[in-house]
């Protein structure tokens, strides 16, 4: 399910955790393992969902995308299946990240509507970023060029966020790209729901609210281009 390179990622990660411990970088009263097993799910999820592009070009290789777009369907109703498809993917991914979090004794919250929450967000988070790796799709048409696109974007929207370091911390002009970030807003949900005693800082309903709007958004967009793709 996992990479190897996402298995190197959060072992490399958590040898770094214990080495600095929380004095380098400031989590309050949060442990730095326990703050960063958040953002290793959030990066997972994205990491699973940008490169979804790719599978309506082989649909369409297929003749797949041509069988849907003469049905009845609503296009807006095949984006947001195919995007909730994504969000499905994505929740092995969270389930081995809470296994390993777990051997790493991260202090992980069980309580059935915490672990609901991050159901909620995995999924928004996951259909939010396979709606925009759709969009992509539509414009550019191939399999390569959706990669490169992906490949360019995983690691500036990881490290802009608050994955591996508060908000707080940042240089101001940092600040302002990861409050417009939606990885910031899922890792910052996660991060309420997963760790025991933590709070949001942006308050999960707003976590929430902005991770549903921008997919139905994208959405839309998605919806409107899609014929596109055969074109």
């Amino acid at each position: 399910m996992c990479s190897h390179a996402r298995f190197s990622l959060l072992y490399g990660c958590s040898y770094l955790a214990r080495c600095f411990h929380a004095s380098a970088i400031p989590t309050g009263k949060t442990p730095y393992l326990d703050f960063l097993a958040p953002g290793i799910l959030s990066q997972s999820v994205l990491f699973i969902a940008i490169f979804y592009g790719i599978a309506i070009i082989w649909e369409r290789d297929l003749g797949v995308i041509n069988k849907f777009l003469v049905s009845p369907t609503p296009r807006l109703a095949l984006v947001l299946g195919k995007s909730l498809s994504a969000g499905a993917r994505a929740l092995p991914q969270a389930f081995i990240i809470y296994i390993l979090a777990a051997i790493l004794d991260v202090k992980l919250n069980f309580n059935p509507l915490a672990l609901l929450s991050v159901i909620v967000i995995v999924v928004l988070g996951a259909a939010c970023f396979s709606t925009f790796s759709m969009i992509i799709a539509c414009i550019l048409k191939t399999r390569d060029r959706v990669m490169g696109i992906g490949q360019i974007l995983t690691m500036p929207m990881f490290f802009a966020s608050n994955a591996i370091y508060p908000i707080a911390i940042m240089p101001g002009w940092l600040q302002v790209i990861a409050h417009i970030n939606p990885l910031t807003y899922v890792v910052d949900g996660v991060r309420s729901t997963m760790l025991v005693g933590n709070t949001s800082i942006f308050g999960l309903g707003t976590d929430i609210g902005v991770l549903f709007v921008l997919t139905l958004v994208l959405a839309v967009i998605c919806a409107r281009l899609y014929p596109r793709i055969i074109q």
